[in-house]
């Protein structure tokens, strides 16, 4: 079932609570994928990244090759590094307004940077600028982008912000235009001449005003289009699924049904619900009683979420670490989903 929900989609979002094995689910289906014959991108957006200890090896912030398959198929994998992620974006922001701003007021240009960087939702607008850049490239370059996110309460805001945010960025549009009007009303006063300037031949220089404000649209009108653009794709059942892993303990399923509701109140589509590492019943009375309370807290989420296709993926022994354990990994969720709930 998850495997054939991510041949069907160009972007896949696994989410859910921290430590409920986000990070192997993304990674085996992303695996999985490239065997078919799909080009791949596998991409952590979770702080605390466990995609490169996952694959033994270096990935961090940068596209990095990890699986080649002959006949084309292959996987690769970046790391976003959000702190990174920040920086790069406040630099760049910083870098516009300066060129834009008078000189005089680069002391306070430099300031306002430096207060921005500690400022509630810079981060977040860093990373989703960073994870609709991946969007862009992935649909651009790849079959299938797969995104490992951040805990539920980080990933539910994400969804939710590319609407926030092309709103706030649509209200600075009509600002601005009202203010260049205002200012396009006050020249004409200060310029009484241009009209005997017209009538003669003499060009006038075009005012740095009227740069500044025609580079301010500009980059506005890119803003809201990337935007509008990331939007377009995670309401887009036909291209975007989310997938919602969890344990089956009570914390993680109220924290599943919260998580489905923002996602869905953000227009998001959830594609399934894989419940990892359940208690095998015959392996002995402890690990049997933890399965009946386990049944327990699958049933709550039955009731609770009773269209979803569910997957129950059986705990496996060893660590899901290195390509030989994502293999089996990716048999035991296609395994999970021709099992009945």
């Amino acid at each position: 079932m998850l495997l054939e929900l991510a041949a069907a989609h160009r972007v896949l979002f696994v989410g859910g609570k921290g430590g409920v094995g986000k990070t192997a689910v993304a990674s085996a289906t992303a695996l999985a994928q490239a065997r078919s014959g799909r080009r791949v991108l596998v991409v952590s957006t979770d702080p605390a990244h466990n995609l490169g200890h996952l694959w033994e090896r270096p990935v961090g912030d940068r596209i990095t090759p990890l699986v080649r398959v002959p006949g084309g198929g292959h996987l690769d994998g970046i790391e976003v590094d959000p702190l990174a992620t920040t920086e790069a974006h406040l630099a760049a922001v910083g870098a516009t307004v300066r060129r834009l701003m008078p000189e005089h007021l680069a002391g306070e240009v430099d300031k306002h940077m430096r207060l921005a960087r500690d400022s509630p939702g810079t981060h977040e607008s860093a990373v989703l600028e960073r994870v609709a850049q991946l969007v862009e490239t992935g649909l651009e370059d790849y079959d299938l982008v797969v995104f490992d996110t951040a805990p539920s309460g980080h990933t539910a805001r994400l969804m939710a912000l590319p609407e926030i945010m092309s709103a706030w960025t649509e209200g600075l549009l009509r600002r601005r235009a009202r203010a260049e009007r205002f200012g396009a009303a006050l020249r004409g006063l200060e310029d009484r001449d241009e009209a005997a300037e017209s009538i003669v031949g003499t060009e006038r220089p075009r005012d740095p005003r009227e740069e500044r404000d025609l580079e301010i649209r500009r980059i506005l009108l890119r803003r809201r289009a990337r935007f509008e653009a990331l939007r377009e794709v995670l309401v887009d059942p036909r291209r975007c699924a989310f997938v919602i892993v969890l344990a089956a303990e009570r914390l993680p399923v109220l924290e599943t049904v919260e998580l489905h509701g923002q996602l869905v109140r953000a227009g998001v589509h959830v594609g399934a619900l894989v419940v990892n590492k359940r208690s095998p019943a015959d392996a002995g009375a402890f690990l049997a009683e933890r399965r009946a309370l386990e049944e327990t807290h699958v049933a709550a989420l039955r009731e609770a979420l009773p269209d979803l296709p569910l997957l129950q993926v059986p705990l496996l022994p060893g660590d899901v670490v290195g390509e030989p354990a994502l293999e089996r990994f990716a048999a035991a969720l296609a395994q999970a989903g021709h099992r009945p709930g």
